[in-house]
């Protein structure tokens, strides 16, 4: 760590100080200026109060008990920094409650910023939108990897560029919203361009949304760099989930030193309280099954593990003529799924028929209330996390809000979600209430034990070594290893509406830098497998509309019929038929 730290040091320092000379050559400014947090923090402070006030105007059960689970909290703030856990059921109020603590503990004790890291993509925007309510959209950066990044020519002219622009670069504003991606690889990277920003991550508040997300894969690599940014570079962390990936020392050989630094208040009895549903396995379940469960339940949640099961199962609902249908996927572009989702919650708020068929996508940070939930077989927490989709804010009595867990034979899971069903298997027996937090520690236990060393799979740590030889520190090897996402995709852009229309008429424009229009075409990438997408190329329906960019990420979709707003990006040519294995 320290090795790139040094490094962060000298390469931002080049990049400006070029920038600085070539700006000074033309007679221009370059806005890099940001306020400190600590001078903002009387202000964020106020704003954050005022907003909570508003909050806990409806007076609900459940918004008074988020009350006290912020002020506990926020008690806390005033402890040493390091490592903490704040650990609260899906609905109790995480992200504000973190966001409070972060906004005490960095007047407490000097942070210079706060980093929140969310493990996906799709739920980034909405986690941006709420921080910049309530802090100002001028004060919060929204950073993920989702699209490649630009490689900065600091020579180069910036007068197209503002400065949250700037900011991604060296994440210099006082609050940073990003994701895990960003963050972990970004730590582990050795190209200067993405590591520049790393020493201003020392002396930081980073919040981890939805700790259980990091890859098992890297797990030992990551919990190592978690605990030396505590403990040599000022940061404080907290692990902020539902289900608690037990990572204390105590429960995984090499991990982290949680014991006493819990934030919230009696998790036990807080998982007793939001309880808000119970979970029923009852084996297999085929598509006919499943369809006739939505026929019985004019409000439902079914979420299966693969786009093409979704898929299926969506076209068979539509057969059997049910209303409210709605199919939420992948295969949709990002703000195509945006709209979608406004539309199941007006449903939901309206007492309206809404039947959704979704993949696991809905399961974290998607804010959607169902009296009724159905969820194919895969890892506890995935299983928890729908069940925060059940019964969200306690209008039903927690015995007649069911989640019902079923196989589904004509679809058998991925191979990574099989060997987590065992595992989740073998707790059945052990512990009456899953929701538990005993039987959420006690599987991951057994999920790490069953791994054991393929925590770290890609041998990152034994890539690091001192010797009476001297040290072998493999950065390259090691950033080239350090992939959090493997997932072979690649990306297809949907001219969806008229601002994806005008995105992609800009392709090609020279003063236009290709990095400011990956950012602005990413709401409308659908990702598909390399061999679907070369074949929807082949026969014309994809294309590089301007190759001379030579970037992987600008294929735009020329045959716009093959994108259904029922279904998202699918095909009609009989060679796509012939492939669909690939779209899976």
């Amino acid at each position: 760590v320290m090795g790139r730290m040094i490094f962060s040091c000298l390469v931002d320092a080049d990049f400006k100080d070029t920038e600085t000379f070539y700006a000074a050559l033309e007679g221009r400014v370059v806005e890099r200026d940001w306020p400190t947090l600590d001078a903002l923090l009387p202000v964020f402070r106020e704003a954050f109060d005022t907003h909570m006030r508003d909050e806990a105007s409806t007076g609900t059960t459940v918004n008074r008990l988020r009350g006290d689970i912020l002020a506990h909290v926020r008690g806390k703030a005033g402890e040493a920094p390091g490592l903490f856990t704040l650990t609260v059921p899906t609905g109790g109020g995480k992200t504000l409650a973190s966001l409070g603590f972060a906004l005490d503990h960095a007047q407490a004790h000097g942070h210079r910023r706060i980093i929140y890291a969310i493990p996906f993509t799709s739920i980034i925007d909405q986690t941006v939108d709420v921080f910049r309510d309530i802090l100002g959209d001028e004060h919060v950066l929204a950073h993920h990897s989702a699209v490649e990044e630009q490689t900065f020519d600091p020579k180069q002219r910036r007068d197209s560029r503002d400065k949250l622009k700037l900011a991604m670069e060296d994440w210099a504003a006082p609050v940073i919203v990003t994701t895990n991606v960003q963050l972990f690889e970004s730590l582990f990277a050795a190209r200067p361009s993405r590591a520049r920003k790393l020493h201003n991550i020392a002396g930081s508040i980073i919040i981890l949304d939805e700790a259980q997300t990091i890859p098992r894969a890297l797990l030992r690599p990551c919990i190592r760099m978690l605990d030396e940014l505590t403990r040599n570079y000022g940061c404080t962390i907290v692990l902020c989930t539902a289900t608690q990936p037990a990572l204390d020392q105590r429960n995984l050989p090499g991990g982290l030193p949680l014991e006493g630094r819990e934030l919230a208040p009696d998790p036990r009895g807080l998982a007793r309280q939001l309880r808000r549903a119970r979970i029923v396995a009852v084996g297999p379940m085929d598509n006919a099954a499943l369809v006739d469960a939505l026929v019985s339940a004019t409000q439902a949640l079914v979420i299966v593990n693969s786009r093409r099961h979704a898929l299926e199962l969506f076209q068979a609902a539509q057969a059997a003529g049910l209303d409210g249908l709605i199919h939420l996927t992948t295969r949709q572009c990002a703000a195509h799924r945006r709209r979608i989702l406004d539309d199941v919650q007006s449903r939901l708020k309206d007492k309206a028929p809404c039947r959704v068929i979704a993949t696991s996508l809905v399961e974290a940070g998607v804010d959607v209330d169902f009296p009724r939930v159905l969820r194919a077989e895969a890892g506890l927490e995935q299983i928890i996390q729908a069940a925060g989709r059940c019964n969200r804010e306690g209008h039903l009595a927690p015995e007649d809000s069911i989640v019902t867990v079923f196989s589904a034979p004509d679809h058998p899971p991925p191979s990574e979600i099989k060997g987590l069903i065992g595992d989740m298997g073998r707790m059945i027996g052990k512990h009456p209430d899953l929701l538990s937090l005993d039987a959420i520690a006690d599987y991951f236990g057994e999920v790490y034990w069953r791994m054991g060393d393929r925590l770290d799979a890609k041998k990152i740590l034994e890539k690091f070594t001192i010797s009476r030889r001297g040290t072998d520190f493999a950065y390259r090897s090691v950033a080239e290893a350090f992939k959090m996402i493997e997932s072979g995709l690649a990306p297809v852009i949907i001219p969806y509406d008229a601002a994806a229309e005008e995105a992609v008429n800009e392709l090609g424009i020279a003063h236009i830098s290709s990095g400011a229009l990956a950012r602005k075409l990413q709401p409308f990438v659908v990702q598909v497998p390399p061999r679907a997408r070369e074949l929807l190329i082949r026969n014309g329906d994809v294309a590089f509309t301007h190759p001379e960019l030579r970037a992987d990420q600008f294929a735009v979709l020329r045959n716009v019929g093959l994108y259904k707003n029922d279904f998202g990006l699918l095909w009609d040519h009989p060679e796509y038929l012939a492939a669909e294995h690939y779209f899976v």
